[in-house]
């Protein structure tokens, strides 16, 4: 029998206070195809969040679900205690794409449990819990990685099993060294690197950071910040983990990695990586140097992490973003859709910044005529995309004030004219 009470009460009723939810009226959605999906109520949406940048090539996606049905239909499950096709296969396919010589590859369920791993493997690696990372950062919900996450909003605790550092750099247009030319910028950032690691105690495990900063923002660092910090990490043996759990695969649309526009001192000894490679389906993992993942003297399993239907998922997933060249449309149709977006920014007083790559952009949102963060606006604004047939994300630094648009990289040139427009209307709706 049906219950008759309202969805969002039974969600309240049931689920925790903190479990977020977009809009005043929260959306059931109940299918999708392409770049649309449906709500409960029959209302069709453009997409343009993907799940939180998770359906990455599109919803419905027939070779996916294929692979699936077909794997499910022969075993859906077995542990990482036998021998498992899917994953090996899968791993070999990501391993060979990472750009990381001998590298290994350890599957999760999630990106959490991926930038979790990771942080395992660096401190087991060097004798050491301390890490630095990046401000305005966010690499997950576990204990582990909640304590490295710069990003207040995202951050319920101060106590972590980590002492982390925390550094300059990831944020190009705000904090001290925003009036400085990108060269400036990053002799700076690398100063204050150097600064940082004179106050650490002894050896620092490694330096985490996202390539282009997801919650906080879509903000990111010129181009070969991160390969400057890796000359000053190489001379006092730190590690550098990308967290490419939401620019990987192609995203960005110039590299299929965000590390490859820092790649002047090599690839990072560890990636992480989740999100989009699953489609949907729950994966996540490491990419590491073998001596680095293999560095547990410990006894270890996964029980879900390289789950045959989700490797089966990941391995058509993949075929199909690499057979279609979608890094390439990303690139493509992303140049277009920010174009408009700046073209947009221009005519409206309330955007700040409009920054991005590939289908990865951002529009913060602020009090006209200063930098005051605007977070009304950027909920309006969400608001009246929603009504408008258009579903985008928020984040953003100590206010959430950044509108996120991150599309499946299938997205036509028509679909991004049509959200732009959608989007536009938001806008206006506000002044």
């Amino acid at each position: 029998m049906t219950n008759p009470t309202p969805l969002h009460s039974r969600h309240r009723t049931v689920l925790p206070d903190w479990l977020a939810l977009y809009y005043d009226r929260p959306i059931e959605l109940t299918h999708g195809e392409g770049r649309h999906v449906w709500d409960a109520d029959g209302n069709r949406y453009l997409d343009f969040f993907g799940g939180i940048l998770t359906t990455m090539t599109a919803h419905a996606l027939p070779e996916v679900t294929k692979a699936v049905s077909e794997q499910a239909g022969r075993i859906i499950h077995s542990s990482t205690l036998y021998l498992n096709r899917p994953m090996i296969e899968l791993a070999e396919r990501i391993a060979a794409l990472s750009g990381i010589p001998d590298a290994r590859v350890f599957f999760t369920t999630s990106g959490t449990e991926a930038n979790d791993a990771a942080l395992l493997l660096a401190t087991t690696y060097r004798r050491s819990n301390q890490i630095l990372a990046m401000r305005n950062s966010y690499h997950g919900r576990s204990f582990s990685t909640v304590g490295i996450t710069g990003n207040r909003g995202w951050s319920p605790t101060s106590l972590s099993p980590l002492q982390t550092y925390y550094v300059h750099g990831a944020v190009r247009t705000r904090g001290p060294f925003a009036a400085l030319d990108d060269a400036a910028f990053t002799a700076a950032a690398v100063a204050d690197l150097e600064d940082v690691l004179g106050q650490a105690r002894g050896g620092v495990a490694a330096l985490i950071a996202e390539p282009v900063q997801g919650v906080g923002g879509f903000t990111s660092p010129p181009d070969g910040l991160y390969g400057a910090f890796r000359e000053v990490l190489n001379r006092h043996g730190i590690l550098w983990i990308s967290d490419e759990v939401q620019t990987g695969w192609g995203r960005t649309g110039d590299n299929f990695w965000g590390w490859q526009a820092h790649a002047r001192s090599g690839p990072p000894d560890m990636l992480t990586f989740a999100k989009g490679i699953g489609n949907g389906m729950s994966i996540g993992g490491v990419v590491a140097r073998a001596e680095v993942m293999n560095c547990l003297d410990a006894n270890s399993i996964s029980t879900f992490g390289g789950s045959p239907v989700t490797m089966a998922a990941g391995l058509a997933n993949l075929a199909y973003l690499l057979d279609h060249d979608l890094q390439g449309n990303a690139r493509r149709v992303g140049g277009l859709l920010l174009e408009r977006l700046r073209a947009l920014a221009a005519a409206s007083p309330a955007v700040r910044e409009v920054r991005g790559r590939g289908l990865m952009a951002g529009l913060e949102l602020t009090e006209p005529g200063t930098d005051r963060a605007d977070p009304q606006a950027a909920a309006a604004v969400l608001e009246a995309a929603r009504a408008g047939g258009l579903l985008i994300g928020k984040g953003g630094g100590h206010d959430t004030s950044v509108l996120r648009i991150a599309p499946p990289l299938s997205l036509t040139v028509a679909e991004a004219e049509e959200g732009a427009e959608i989007l536009g209307q938001a806008l206006r709706s506000i002044e």
